[in-house]
């Protein structure tokens, strides 16, 4: 009688019921370093999460614009004048041009000499024109012809101390004799500046009243300067003297005041 035995296969791996001590190891260290992991992947994420944009930001309404009030000032300075502008010359006529140009240097060398006597400075002495012109004739018969020429020269001259400006004239007379020619006679400050600067607080001070007035009107108190603006200065030369052959009686001069007048446009606010 034959026998048969039943065999069980055996499994390749037998699960173990305990890890044991080295395996517990290296699954502890694996934990920790998927943890550290874990750590970083969410650390980078945050720069992600604060780039999302956000709403705009509301702007502020512009501030109103404040009240202000525009205002002209105008000041005046006047001052007894300390100089005598005069505009001399000679004029001389010949029949041909180079006579008349040789006169008329040596009428003019003859001015010249007369106010350096009479200490007038080379610096006060300015040449205002040269000229040549021809002097014309008419015929019987309606034609133009040339009678001759005309030459003159004129000169601007400074006399500081007007008390000086009448010897001066009657210096270039003598002189100059019929040849000689006194165009006109002015007068002038020799430091403007001193006067402007009194006429520009005078400005001052008159847009400042009148801004302040403005102010008190419309119910509002005067704030501070927010603008100023300067015009042209005004400084007419005063006593022009009508002009006159150089051999005329000497007249008395009346020289008056020197007036300068300064404009400025200020701005203030209102409170």
């Amino acid at each position: 009688m034959t026998t048969s035995h039943l065999r069980t296969p055996h499994a390749p791996f037998a699960a173990p019921t305990a890890a044991s001590g080295p395996a517990r190891r290296a699954l502890g260290r694996a934990l920790v370093a998927g943890t550290a992991l874990g750590g970083l992947l969410l650390a980078g994420a945050v720069p992600a999460l604060a780039a999302v944009p956000t709403a705009p930001a509301v702007a502020a309404a512009p501030a109103a614009a404040p009240t202000t009030v525009t205002v002209t000032g105008t000041g005046r300075a006047a001052a007894a004048p300390d100089v005598a502008v005069l505009s001399v010359g000679v004029e001389v006529t010949r029949k041909t041009a180079k006579e008349a140009m040789s006169a008329q240097r040596t009428a003019a060398e003859a001015l010249l000499a007369a106010l350096r006597k009479e200490a007038v400075a080379d610096r006060d002495i300015r040449t205002d024109s040269l000229s040549l012109s021809a002097v014309y004739t008419q015929t019987d018969g309606g034609e133009n012809r040339v009678a001759g020429y005309q030459a003159g020269q004129s000169f601007s001259v400074k006399v500081r101390g007007i008390d000086r400006a009448g010897r001066v004239i009657g210096a270039v007379n003598d002189a100059t004799g019929d040849t000689g020619r006194v165009n006109s006679v002015a007068f002038d400050v020799a430091d403007p500046g001193a006067l402007r600067t009194k006429a520009r607080e005078a400005a001052h001070r008159d847009a400042h009243d009148k801004a302040t007035q403005h102010a008190r009107l419309s119910g509002h108190r005067l704030g501070r300067l927010v603008s100023l603006t300067e015009g042209e200065a005004v400084r007419p030369i005063s006593g022009a003297v009508p002009a006159m052959p150089a051999d005329a009686p000497e007249v008395p001069l009346a020289p008056g005041e020197i007036e300068e007048q300064v404009t400025v446009t200020a701005v203030y606010e209102l409170r």
